[in-house]
């Protein structure tokens, strides 16, 4: 396919980063193989892409947000009118950016978007991040054109493993290379640096054990960069040895990864695959509510020993003290981590995709 073929592409994601991220990274991937290509994202008024997708220089197109239930309620009673004008705007959608293809992400955005692009003939690309996919996916795969995947074994007819679209910016990170401007950048020590982040949303479960294990941590001449996630109210910490930097969200997490040696995080599949590709050890406390899909995200990295994986109930500030601690001050073990964790990252997950995306309209 020559570069230009591709006119226009309705990419639809939304809620959650998850969502979000690799949808901005193919926009970015699509724009800077065909250039001029109309990139419309399609996302809600509630949701993440509200401020990150106009941010990014991309025009977003708002539907109605439709849950699909998962048990009998009066949503289930609504859902039939509320999807049909969901779809009617989807439809319009894709009408007015006169779209080639359309590509969904999941979640309560991309139901309306399939369904609309199925009755109009356009071909649909389908990309799943979690290791479990969701019932939108579920549903999108079963008549889209193809359908990638971000981890092998996930259960969806027809998939392809792409790996997940990054940010260049992470993809494409040397972290020896900024490690001290990053350091400086936010007030870090010399010493082991740990990175704490439960995501967008923060985790009040990681906020809590830090808190209490903030002074340990400190004392031994571990620097922690905390992202605590924004409103939930943390007190930093006073300790007197090494820093303990408090964020509530972090803009520049490029710095944040070249900055850290270690990591502790949830196990949402853009986060495992962000640190597998730049290569960094990390501990995953997946999510203890869902369909258990955090967990399965990480059990690959876990299993190749790229990383350790603790109960949501069982990381506490006792566990912090007794496990933690001594890994963190373990330059051989941390290093052995880091190895395994690059050799099971996918960094052109973006590339793989677009590629796809293209072909799908042939």
């Amino acid at each position: 396919m020559t570069a230009g073929a591709l006119r226009s592409v309705v990419l639809a994601g939304g809620g959650t980063a998850g969502h979000v991220s690799p949808m901005l990274a193919l926009a970015d991937e699509l724009t800077r193989r065909n250039p001029g290509v109309a990139v419309t994202c399609v996302g809600t008024e509630t949701g993440l892409e509200a401020r990150i997708v106009p941010e990014r220089g991309y025009p977003l197109a708002m539907i109605p947000r439709v849950p699909l239930p998962r048990r009998p309620s009066m949503d289930l009673v609504r859902l039939l009118g509320r999807m049909s004008q969901a779809v009617r705007t989807a439809a319009r959608i894709l009408e007015e950016s006169d779209a080639q293809v359309a590509v969904g992400f999941g979640g309560y955005v991309s139901t309306p978007v399939y369904l609309a692009a199925r009755r109009r003939g356009i071909p649909i690309v389908v990309h799943e991040q979690n290791a479990r996919p969701g019932l939108a996916n579920r549903v999108g795969a079963r008549f889209a054109r193809s359908v990638a995947v971000t981890f092998p074994g996930t259960s969806l007819p027809g998939a392809v493993v792409t790996g997940m679209p990054l940010r260049r910016e992470i993809a494409a990170l040397d972290r020896a290379q900024l490690r001290d401007e990053a350091r400086r950048f936010f007030g870090l020590g010399e010493g082991t640096v740990l990175l704490v982040t439960g995501g967008s949303l923060g985790a009040q479960r990681l906020n809590d054990a830090f808190a209490a294990s903030a002074e340990d941590l400190s004392a031994a001449g571990v620097s922690v960069l905390h992202a605590t996630g924004r409103g939930k109210g943390f007190v930093p910490p006073t300790v007197s040895g090494a820093p303990y930097v408090v964020v509530e969200y972090l803009d520049r997490m490029d710095l944040a990864y070249a900055a850290a040696d270690v990591v502790v995080a949830r196990a949402g599949a853009s986060t495992v695959c962000e640190l597998t590709a730049v290569g960094l050890p990390a501990i995953y406390v997946p999510l203890a509510i869902g369909n258990g899909e955090q967990r399965l995200n990480a059990e690959g990295v876990v299993r190749s020993g790229g990383g350790l994986m603790v109960d949501n109930a069982a990381f506490t500030a006792q566990w912090i003290r007794q496990t933690l601690l001594p890994l963190l001050l373990d330059d051989a073990a941390l290093a052995r981590l880091g190895a395994a964790s690059a050799a099971a990252g996918v960094r052109d997950g973006d590339t793989l995709l677009a590629s796809m995306v293209e072909g799908a309209i042939q």
